[in-house]
């Protein structure tokens, strides 16, 4: 069975604004999060399988890179087919 072809499928099956709506939950959750934490929890180590040990402030840096990655794409793509 190929999960990525289901995946794949299935994706289009649920509108986007349903996944839009879960990223905006998850990003609030996380924001409560980090709110709490202290200057000092920034420093803590996190492991991560792809890239090993660093700082969670490190690993944060890393995630909001990626981020705007993933809108630069979808920018792109927009401007690309002229979708407004």
């Amino acid at each position: 069975m190929n999960l990525f072809m289901i995946f794949s499928s299935y994706i289009y099956d649920v509108p986007i604004e349903t996944s839009i709506l879960l990223i905006e939950s998850l990003q609030s959750r996380f924001v409560t999060l980090l709110r709490k934490l202290g200057p000092s929890d920034f420093q803590r180590t996190v492991s991560t399988p792809a890239y090993g040990d660093m700082t969670l402030d490190s690993a944060l840096q890393r995630y909001e890179w990626h981020g705007r990655h993933h809108i630069a794409h979808i920018t792109s793509l927009r401007e690309r087919m002229g979708w407004s």
